[in-house]
């Protein structure tokens, strides 16, 4: 049986040192878009500051790496089963990329790399 697949709530930019102000002043000062930032909680490994931008119906998270020369955008799938779902994925060419970045403990999720090299994270929804 074929898992279910679908987009999740979040999506993350990951921005040099040097892009990080200006990307949030963008969101925040000439989009008048709402925006917290997250300075002083860690969102993940070398993710040094953080704010989160209220997308529509998604957050956009903007994630200072220091160690990026470039943007990236990161993206949330999520699935009824990641076990099920990894197994497809494998099936289809898209193996599992977990050195991307590491996982809090214990959490059942798998990144995973799209045809562009885009990063998504595969995991079970917060209601689950």
């Amino acid at each position: 049986m074929t898992p279910t697949f679908r987009g999740g709530n979040n999506i993350a930019m990951k921005l040099p040192r040097a892009q990080f102000d200006r990307t949030v002043a963008f969101y925040r000062d000439i989009l008048d878009m709402e925006v917290t930032e997250n300075s002083d909680e860690t969102v993940a490994e070398g993710v040094v500051q953080s704010a989160a931008v209220r997308f529509g119906p998604v957050t956009l998270w903007l994630d200072r790496v220091d160690n990026y020369a470039h943007a990236d955008l990161w993206l949330e799938l999520f699935t009824d089963d990641v076990d099920r779902a990894t197994e497809h994925l494998a099936a289809h060419g898209i193996p599992v990329q977990d050195e991307l970045e590491p996982f809090p403990s214990g959490m059942n999720a798998h990144w995973i790399s799209n045809p562009v090299a885009i990063p998504h994270i595969v995991r079970l929804p917060d209601n689950s």
